[in-house]
């Protein structure tokens, strides 16, 4: 999947352990009602984040990733591509 979108926050590199790292990257959607939305990229992925800057129009490509735990179920947008 896409979702084209102007760049509002983009976060640190966080080392989750010593073989995990991720970063964040916040964008909205404009339209009739704005959506606000967190974007994950984590291992080789964090790089991608290093050219882009807040207010930048951008299309992040994604994969929409799911797991249950303790019976709740948590959603990720894990971005794999920026154009």
């Amino acid at each position: 999947m896409n979702q084209p979108g102007i760049v509002k926050k983009i976060g640190t590199t966080e080392t989750v352990s010593d073989k995990f790292k991720k970063r964040e990257l916040i964008i909205e959607i404009p339209g009739n009602y704005p959506q606000v939305v967190k974007f994950e990229f984590v291992q080789d992925k964090v790089g991608l984040l290093d050219s882009v800057k807040v207010g930048e129009n951008v299309n992040v490509h994604f994969n929409l990733n799911g797991r249950e735990h303790n019976g709740n179920v948590y959603n990720t947008l894990q971005g794999w591509k920026i154009d």
